[in-house]
């Protein structure tokens, strides 16, 4: 009887010992030495992961962790995607990560005023999407932000989320749009929008800039803005390169706004939410010209004279910039 309590004791301890020594596996520091990662495919099992798991040096006692698994009730289909572990990671924050489906997003930034061309190039580069871009999005289609994506997530994906966030800012800026304003319909506010994001980078400088081209077209003038004449020569392909000659503002390309009145027929970019806002509720004044000031900025006149004094201005600091070297 003695004997049989001894080793039911002995029993009690070592069980005992070997719960603790499977929780100190569980919960001390891991193998890995920098972050690592795995990729988890869609529909597989905790046994999957496991084994990948091991594999890239996250864990390096699998059945301790498949032990831990069982317990918790973690055994499960897990959610696909990336999962990135700190160094050091111990099972027990490895489980954790894992059964809270922590995937990596990833970030795609795609900033105001790029040309569809330019931002399908970008989609295309980027690393951890997947698939080759079948639709092919129209000139203004796509809304510059940031995105989050999941390892894997397909390119066309990507697309059709721009596209959706430009027709929900442009719906909702053609809503609110001012009642005077001279523009038929939403997709003429693109196209102006578009206009106004390639004329400026400054924020308090779109609504005025916008408040120009609506006058101009009040009055049946000519926009005359070098980005359209651009858009005509590169086809949103590229950097023009060089600056605007004489002879481009006479091409005869149907972007052209100094040969054509009204709007050109497409948007020659991307246009931001700041610049769709700027279109539909432009600043109202009398300014019918505006030129580039050298500080990034622009000098707005209302009458041709003053403009052309302006002009001269513009050219002379431009000369200045560039025995400076700095253009």
């Amino acid at each position: 009887m003695k004997w049989a309590v001894a080793i039911l004791a002995l029993s009690i301890l070592l069980a005992a010992g070997a719960v603790g020594y499977a929780f100190h596996l569980y919960t001390r520091p891991g193998p890995l030495q920098a972050a690592g990662s795995i990729d988890v495919p869609k529909g597989v099992g905790m046994d999957r992961v496991i084994r990948e798991m091991a594999a890239a040096g996250v864990i390096d006692h699998p059945d301790v962790f498949r032990v831990w698994v069982r317990i918790l009730g973690a055994d499960r289909r897990v959610k696909a995607g990336e999962y990135r572990f700190p160094p050091k990671v111990s099972q027990r924050e490895a489980l954790g990560i894992v059964i809270a489906g922590r995937t990596v997003l990833r970030r795609l930034t795609v900033p105001e005023g790029l040309t569809t061309w330019q931002i399908l190039e970008r989609i295309r580069q980027t690393p951890g999407l997947s698939g080759a871009i079948a639709l092919r999005p129209g000139e203004g289609a796509l809304m510059p932000d940031t995105y989050l994506f999941a390892k894997g997530e397909t390119r066309d994906g990507i697309v059709r989320r721009m596209q959706a966030a430009m027709t929900e800012a442009l719906d909702r800026a053609w809503a609110g749009r001012a009642p005077d304003l001279p523009l038929r319909t939403k997709r003429e506010a693109l196209v102006l929008a578009s206009i106004v994001e390639k004329e400026t980078g400054k924020p308090d400088e779109r609504a005025r800039i916008a408040g120009v081209f609506v006058n101009r077209l009040r009055r049946g003038m000519r926009l005359e803005t070098d980005p359209t004449v651009i858009y005509g020569l590169t086809e949103g392909k590229a950097p023009l390169g060089r600056r605007l000659l004489r002879k481009d503002l006479k091409t005869p390309h149907k972007w052209n706004t100094y040969v054509h009145r009204g709007l050109p027929p497409t948007p020659i970019a991307n246009p931001g939410r700041d610049a769709l806002a700027a279109a539909v509720r432009p600043m109202k004044h009398d300014e019918l010209y505006f030129v580039a000031d050298g500080t990034g900025g622009h000098r707005f006149s209302k009458t041709y004279r003053q403009h052309l004094r302006d002009v001269r201005k513009w050219r002379k600091i431009r000369r200045r910039l560039e025995r400076e070297g700095k253009r």
